[in-house]
């Protein structure tokens, strides 16, 4: 089934899924083996670190033209997981839900990574799916151009889209680092600040309504809250956040996220030197529901006795 998409170099897939698409995901790595396709599955975790995570290997793997490395992922909708894998250059990812749509993305986009639906996609229709997108070429006759050779002007389009696309990205970097929403903040110093007692933090990133932050290890955030929802997710480190008002603990690390409503009072400890992703709704505030010490002193009680 799979000698058209193997005729011109070995084929490698790299598949992965969130929970959502696990079971889908799992039934495509079977099918993609038994045609004797290498596959090197990543397995289970959020999607837009799975979509992400393939994406980037594709991206790296379009270099080396010995072997065609293509994705497959899975979530619920098949768009979550496309989304974040289209964020490195090179990547062509499209969601299919019919055979005749990976067919002309194939054909028109020359997609190489396979976006499927976990929730509305059944297996036997995936692997319709799955063995079309392996066997049309790009620029293959497709419903899109009633089944047909693409005209020579159309074709031509499409062999220059190849390598126009990917500049896209790259070209925009330097206005995106001066964007007034973007832009990097640089030269900051890791020392302690006056907004928050305990912490050493460095701003890498920020705009109006959020920003990239790190702390460093040991450092102590004291119960506090603010006026506005907010929403965190680690990129790397680890940090545990109790939050007082639902007398809940959360332990975090890398790639976890957590949110937190308008009002609740919450404290944090920081055990590696951490970054993470911080988004929140208005105006920037933060209201003090303790002092350092007090802070420390709950803090040091808790990790000693295991409490949640």
């Amino acid at each position: 089934m799979a000698d058209s998409a193997t005729a011109s170099s070995p084929l490698k897939v790299i598949a992965g899924a969130d929970s959502f698409g696990a079971d889908l995901k799992d039934a495509m790595v079977s099918h993609l083996r038994s045609l004797n396709i290498e596959v090197e599955d990543l397995g289970i975790t959020s999607y837009y670190n799975i979509g992400a995570e393939v994406g980037r290997r594709v991206s790296s793997a379009t270099t080396s033209p010995s072997v065609e490395t293509r994705g497959l992922l899975a979530c619920g909708t098949g768009v979550g997981v496309g989304i974040f894998a289209n964020k490195f250059p090179g990547v062509f990812a499209t969601t299919c839900l019919t055979p005749d749509e990976a067919r002309n993305n194939r054909s028109i986009n020359n997609c190489n990574v396979l976006a499927l639906s976990g929730m509305s996609t059944s297996a036997d229709t995936a692997k319709e799916i799955v063995d079309t997108w392996l066997n049309t070429p790009f620029k293959a006759p497709c419903p899109a151009s009633k089944s047909e050779p693409w005209p020579e002007e159309i074709s031509n389009f499409f062999d220059e889209s190849m390598n126009e696309m990917p500049k896209i990205g790259a070209s925009e970097n330097t206005q995106a680092e001066t964007c007034a929403v973007c832009c990097l903040v640089k030269n900051r110093e890791l020392n302690p600040i006056d907004i928050i007692p305990g912490g050493s933090m460095k701003i890498l990133r920020e705009s109006p309504t959020s920003a990239i932050i790190k702390f460093k290890a040991g450092s102590v955030e004291p119960a506090h809250h603010h006026t506005f929802g907010h929403c965190l997710l680690v990129m790397k480190g680890k940090k545990s956040v109790w939050n007082l008002s639902k007398k809940e603990r959360y332990d975090l690390g890398d790639g976890d996220y957590l949110f937190t409503p308008a009002g609740d009072v919450h404290r944090v400890k920081y055990y590696e030197d951490t970054e993470f992703f911080l988004k929140w709704d208005g105006k920037w505030d933060m209201f003090f529901d303790e002092d350092l010490e007090t802070a420390k002193i709950a803090i040091e009680k808790e990790l000693a006795n295991g409490s949640a």
